[in-house]
Parts: C-alpha cells; structure tokens; sequence
C-alpha cells in the first residue's frame, strides 16, 4: 500500500520508523534534529495515521510498504533510525534487504523484547485520562506535570516529567494514540504471541549500529537492549540514566547530539555525504 509520510532536509537519506502506538509526527524531533544535514523521511506505517487500512494485516507487510517507499523516494540504500517498534522493523530491513541498509539506529528496542511493566491500577487509568485530554488542552500543565502525570501511566513511559515531554505527548503522542488502528494492534499482539527473538540472526548485520536505551524502560528493558548490542558485530551502545521508553522525548537534546556525533564518526563506513 502507499504509505503516508514526511520529508524534511537534503543530504544522505534516513528512514526514521516510529513505534506503536505511533506515526510520523511522533519522530519529528529526529527530523528536526538530523535535517540540517541529511534528508529525514519519516511514514505512517500501514494501519497508523494516515496510511489506513480496511484489510488485516502482518506486521513483515510494513517491510513491503517501506522498500516500495524508498523505490518511489528513488533511495537505493539509506541509513534506518527506528524507534520502540520501528527498531524491530529497522532490524528486519537489514537483515532481510541488506542491500538497503546503511547501518542502524536503534532506540528503545531490542531483537528479543522484554518487558517489565506492572500491571496497572484503575487509578492509574484514570489519572492517563484524566492528565491526556488535559495536557492536550494545556501542554505542559503543571496539574498534569507534577500531579496527574506521574500517579497514571506515564510514570512507565517517562522518568523526566517535564514540560517538554508533555508537550511532546500533547502535540503528537496522544493522536498517534488515537490513530493507531486495531488492525495496528492485533499484528503487534500476534506477533508478540509469536515471542519474537531475532538475536540468533544479527550476526548477519554487519553494517555500523548504534544502540540507545533508557536505563529506567519498562515496556522494553535496557538489558534487552543491551543485548541485542552485543550480538551485532559493529554496535556501539549507550544506556542513560533517569530515562524510560520516552527518552527522545525526555532528553532530546543529547539524543540528537549524540547521533550526529556517531554519524560524524562512521560516515565514511555507512557512505554517507552530508552537505
């Protein structure tokens, strides 16, 4: 199917993948951030925002979607950043069209994902939405910031309860959440159902990979990240502390920093020319 997405900068191409629930506007603070030298293109997944569906689907369809996408896009090989989700599908792009891939940025994610979330209090519940509709009303409340948020379940998506955060989760987390269909989320739960573990196969990734984990993620564990950073045979790793599975929205600023820095350092092996 044709995907919807977004397109930001010039210069060597990255696919930027956003987890569940999710959609491009979700990975705009990498699209901002890297586009000042590389070309960023970021789509809604099939079954998230606006690339609807009517037809059940596979999550191993969203691969088809992206190659037809670089094709039309006229991208023979690109670096791809994922994140949650879409780092699941970044590995399966590099191990199933290689050709395609550059290397891998690799975000709150893991080839065998573990989770560690507790199950949730009707209370918590109720602060989510209680605090979501109005932190969309007022971002960045400090209602929402300093007393709903952390007593509902953005205490296991974030550990930084800023202001910036929640206005990252008003502006494009609570729509990405409406979004995602249930189509969306019966290929997750099947494919969890399947107890996905890729870690037998990364040897094959020989590309530069660089992984990046909050120390404090519950929804996919920094030792399941870390993991998966030491069966790739070209990876580097960096765990930050006082972070969770929102962590690109948490500390934004390092994050971008230290991408730019790795992509400084091995462009030349990933083949990129940044202007």
């Amino acid at each position: 199917m044709q995907l919807h997405w977004e397109t930001q900068g010039q210069g060597f191409p990255i696919l930027c993948l956003h987890g569940h629930p999710g959609s491009a506007k979700t990975m705009t603070v990498f699209m901002v951030g890297l586009s000042d030298r590389y070309q960023t293109l970021a789509p809604d997944l099939r079954g998230y925002g606006a690339s609807r569906t009517r037809s059940p689907f596979e999550l191993e369809d969203s691969l088809i979607d992206l190659i037809e996408l670089l094709d039309t896009q006229g991208i023979d090989r690109c670096l791809v950043l994922g994140w949650s989700l879409g780092g699941i599908l970044a590995i399966e792009l590099a191990l199933r069209y290689p050709e395609r891939v550059a290397g891998l940025v690799l975000i709150a994610t893991a080839a065998r994902p573990v989770g560690a979330h507790p199950p949730p209090s009707w209370l918590e519940l109720i602060n989510t939405g209680l605090g979501s509709i109005l932190n969309v009303l007022a971002p960045g409340n400090p209602w929402v910031v300093r007393g709903l948020g952390p007593r509902s379940l953005y205490r296991y998506l974030l550990r930084q309860h800023t202001p910036q955060a929640y206005h990252h989760l008003a502006k494009a987390g609570f729509w990405a959440y409406l979004g995602t269909s249930p189509l969306a989320h019966r290929a997750l739960n099947r494919a969890l159902a399947r107890r996905y573990n890729r870690l037998p196969d990364l040897g094959a990734i020989t590309v530069p990979c660089l992984v990046l984990c909050g120390a404090e993620d519950c929804h996919i564990t920094a030792q399941a990240s870390l993991e998966t950073a030491a069966h790739l045979p070209r990876a580097e790793s960096h765990c930050y502390p006082n972070t969770a599975h929102l962590l690109p929205w948490e500390i934004p600023e390092q994050l971008i920093e230290d991408i730019h820095y790795w992509l400084e350092r091995h462009g030349e092996a990933l083949g990129m020319v940044s202007r």
